[in-house]
């Protein structure tokens, strides 16, 4: 199986290390201007792994016209212009497997409704979602994640071909479901960080357990199944995302709140608006994600927002 890796960020270059490792054959796909591919061209390293010989690198999304699999691992709003700088390459009867998490801020839609409209319909699209670090992986320490797709023979096969002793993939059933807990649980991460830097660690649980709650509505709504909150997209990531060292989504809401500095990319800082916009649409109630959007966007007070929640009315748990 040829696969072509688009995005050489953290993520993306440790899939093309996993799938390269896998005895796949993989061609690691980045911009010229990127300082993490000039890294790679130079080194074959980054800062958390360095990419197996088998690993081809390139500058030119050409090499995706020899691929079978094409996955993507990018910023979710940039995924729309990248499709647009693909559809010259006239690609046909490839799989493209999404490895990001988001919703698209201008449309609402998902990050597979954007491929499916962008692409030949002879293409198949698929996600790929679920708990990870690189740091961890690249250690050695297992971990389970999830592969969904329409098409159940692509789910199958993607399933079957990349799943090893590092990483046991589970076959998702609810494509619907899982895009957006996989895209709201970093929301949840970023209201994690602003706990811990409040000094309300232990807040924690009830912060997943409403969390959880009020994702699975939306998903509901939203035509998917419920449960789907309660698996590997989103309530089984929240160790990764709520409590990691590594995650960048908690990082980001513990340095909001101290009103440090933090560079790196924090989707959930993107992903609260969409899903205000969705809740709005569908007329469904997301307590914790509007606090987040209102402390990330309309200078909310942190403790006002936080007593906010507390004051709302007393209610059944279920």
């Amino acid at each position: 199986m040829k696969i072509t890796v688009i995005g050489c960020g953290r993520w993306g270059s440790c899939i093309a290390w996993y799938l390269g490792k896998n005895s796949h054959g993989v061609t690691l796909c980045g911009r010229k201007d990127s300082a993490h591919m000039k890294e790679f061209l130079e080194t074959r390293k980054n800062d958390l792994l360095t990419l197996p010989d088998s690993v081809k690198l390139s500058t030119d999304y050409s090499s995706a016209k020899d691929a079978d699999v094409i996955v993507i691992s990018i910023a979710s709003q940039s995924l729309r212009s990248l499709m647009k700088e693909l559809l010259p390459l006239g690609l046909e009867n490839k799989i493209f497997v999404l490895c990001m998490k988001g919703i698209e801020i201008s449309t609402g839609k998902r990050l597979s409704e954007i491929v499916s409209e962008s692409t030949n319909t002879s293409n198949t699209v698929a996600v790929w979602l679920g708990p990870g670090h690189v740091q961890e992986f690249v250690a050695g320490v297992p971990n389970c994640m999830v592969i969904d797709s329409d098409n159940d023979e692509i789910k199958r096969m993607l399933v079957d071909s990349f799943s090893s002793d590092l990483i046991r993939f589970y076959y998702g059933r609810d494509l619907i479901g899982n895009e957006i807990g996989a895209a709201a649980k970093n929301v949840i991460g970023i209201a994690a960080g602003m706990l811990d830097a409040l000094g309300l660690t232990t807040l924690k649980g009830a912060l997943m357990s409403r969390g959880t709650r009020e994702i699975a509505r939306l998903i509901k709504a939203a035509g998917g199944n419920e449960l789907s909150a309660y698996g590997l997209c989103h309530l089984g990531d929240y160790q990764a995302t709520v409590f990691s060292e590594y995650s960048h989504n908690r990082l980001f809401g513990e340095a909001f709140i101290k009103g440090e500095k933090y560079d790196s990319l924090a989707e959930g800082f993107y992903t609260v608006k969409a899903l205000a916009e969705m809740a709005d649409r569908l007329s469904v109630d997301l307590p914790i994600c509007l606090a987040v959007k209102k402390m990330l966007y309309e200078n909310g007070d942190p403790e006002k927002v936080l007593g906010s929640l507390f004051s709302r009315s007393l209610k059944n748990e279920f």
